[in-house]
């Protein structure tokens, strides 16, 4: 099976599509391509460095993206929205995709209080994107008759 492309959609490109992007290549890079994009980028937040470095993620090679970057020149077969601003202000670009998707997570640039509670809301979101993309490759896997351990 050719690997499927997905796109995961934020605002800033700085965390939960960056995470997004991530855990699919962790877990999911024998059968799908990830990128990640955002609608005004605003760099990779140290945080989300941290906490996925925690994780055993290295992005070092990673970059905040415009999605004008991919813009007629990437064909994706799926687009996961994943901050609720984006989901407001953003037009169908890929109007090919075989599934446009929302996963509205708050976010964690976003938190107020002290560094180690912002830290911490970080690593929750992280766990949480985690878990969902999981969830997401064994459900499209399952959909599209393919093992996630085949």
């Amino acid at each position: 099976m050719a690997k499927l492309k997905v796109l995961f959609l934020c605002t800033g490109n700085s965390a939960r599509s960056q995470m997004a992007e991530a855990f699919l290549h962790k877990h999911g890079s024998e059968h799908f391509e990830a990128y990640s994009a955002g609608l005004e980028p605003r760099g990779i937040h140290p945080m989300t460095t941290t906490v996925l470095e925690e994780a055993g993620i290295d992005l070092s090679v990673q970059r905040s993206k415009s999605v004008k970057e991919y813009m007629g020149y990437e064909r994706f077969e799926y687009i996961i929205i994943v901050c609720r601003r984006i989901d407001e202000n953003c037009p169908k670009v890929y109007p090919e995709a075989r599934s446009y998707q929302r996963w509205v997570f708050d976010d964690p640039v976003r938190h107020e209080g002290s560094e180690n509670d912002k830290l911490e809301n970080f690593r929750a979101t992280r766990d949480r994107m985690e878990a969902r993309v999981k969830l997401w490759l064994e459900e499209t896997l399952e959909q599209l008759g393919t093992s996630a351990h085949a």
